[in-house]
């Protein structure tokens, strides 16, 4: 097992369950909102008003209803065009929310602002401070604007984790500090905050006692933030440092792959010593520049000996990945948005079991919904495919010049 580097905040006997799409997820959520006593605190990148949408809003009313204190946090640019309908919900329940920095209207909208890029991109729910869930799945139905086939539709593809154990209480505080922080500058009421800071000293002996390990076995788990003061390059140094230190086997499932020098120098040397790459990424376009700029490495990765599945029976939403027995499971994306910009919040775990139940599960969907790229398949695009891959590419990488780290990529 891999000695991370980086420093982490290890937390032993955590209870960890995976959840597969979001047909799991929604209904352990709701279950556990259904359940909840004392808070409930969620943050989503994106937050729809599809049905559901709909079916969280009624159990968070539900909620509310019984003397739970709710809060919510949605990402004004994810969750641009259903904002103010989720703002309006939110407080006709009495709960809590802020819309992290939220997009501007009228004239100003139109101008470029690096700070606009800067995004809530994690999403985490908090459940009494002892249930926890981080994953890639936004408050959006699984079938809503998924490509159609032909056949019957297929969901999203895409995972988040239900914890219980010490690593709760790094998830509880990661939402607390920006839920301060976003409150601060707005605060109105002094008086409020200061009968706070009085008690703070038994506030927080009383969540030390609660933060204690619930379980005596379980699993090794680690919280990993990107943000832009203390946590710029912490998921991207993980990554690497696991990626150097595995002796048989990378398995990485990403919606949207442009990782920067480090990452693919690290793949391309695991190759090398003959582990085995394998790349799960999108079969279809959601984004299509981010699409094409990817399908623009293939040749490259495939020279080095990655492998490489593309997902066809829906969109590829994962941003998960096993290597040996370390699980990444999370909302970062390999690409320049999650590790250079965006607020991310990723669940580093060590545990062969669950690494074989993840990896378990990908590769039943490589087999059944997966098609392998190959470089005969890579010489049938045709010319105009082929060019517009190349200025996808190059456009994004522009992209990443804006912000000042040309340099990693």
């Amino acid at each position: 097992m891999p000695r991370s580097r980086t420093r982490l905040s290890w937390t032993e006997g955590n209870q960890i369950t995976l959840l597969h799409n979001g047909a799991d997820f929604f209904d352990a959520l709701c279950e556990a909102i259904d359940a909840a006593k004392v808070t409930v605190h969620l943050e989503t990148y994106i937050f729809s008003m599809d049905d559901t949408a709909r079916r969280v809003l009624r159990h968070l009313r539900g909620a509310c209803k019984r003397g739970v204190k709710v809060r919510v946090v949605i990402d004004g640019f994810g969750s641009a065009e259903t904002a103010q309908e989720v703002v309006r919900h939110l407080a006709e329940m009495r709960a809590q929310h802020r819309v992290y920095r939220p997009e501007p209207v009228g004239v100003s909208s139109v101008r470029f602002n690096l700070r606009r890029l800067r995004r809530l991109h994690r999403k985490t729910a908090v459940i009494d401070e002892e249930l926890a869930f981080v994953g890639g799945i936004n408050i959006l139905d699984d079938f809503v604007d998924i490509p159609d086939n032909g056949k019957e539709p297929a969901p999203r593809f895409d995972f988040a984790i239900s914890m219980r154990g010490p690593i709760v209480d790094y998830v509880a505080r990661a939402q607390r500090a920006l839920w301060l922080r976003m409150a601060w500058r707005r605060r109105d009421n002094w008086s409020l905050f200061y009968q706070r800071l009085k008690h703070w000293g038994e506030w927080r002996q009383a969540r030390r006692k609660r933060s204690q390990p619930h379980h005596k076995a379980g699993v090794r788990a680690a919280l990993l933030q990107r943000d832009n003061v203390r946590n710029r390059q912490t998921i991207e140094n993980v990554y690497l440092e696991t990626i150097a230190g595995t002796t048989s086997d990378i398995l990485i499932a990403n919606a949207y792959f442009l990782p920067g020098r480090r990452l693919r120098k690290a793949l391309r040397e695991a190759a090398q010593r003959g582990v085995r790459v394998r790349l799960l990424l999108q079969g279809h376009a959601e984004y299509a520049m981010q699409y094409r700029a990817c399908r623009y490495m293939y040749c490259e990765l495939l020279d080095e000996g990655v492998e490489i599945y593309e997902y066809m029976a829906s969109y590829l939403h994962a941003k998960v990945a096993v290597m040996d027995s370390c699980s990444m499971v999370g909302s970062s994306n390999l690409d320049p948005f999650s590790l250079l910009l965006a607020r991310e919040a990723n669940v580093y775990i060590q545990d062969s079991g669950f690494a074989d139940q993840l990896r378990a599960v990908l590769e039943q969907e490589m087999r059944d919904h997966c098609a392998r790229v190959t470089s005969e398949t890579l010489l049938r695009r045709s010319l105009l495919g082929r060019w517009a891959d190349a200025l996808a590419y190059f456009m994004l990488r522009m992209g990443v010049a804006i912000t000042g780290q040309s340099k990693e990529y």
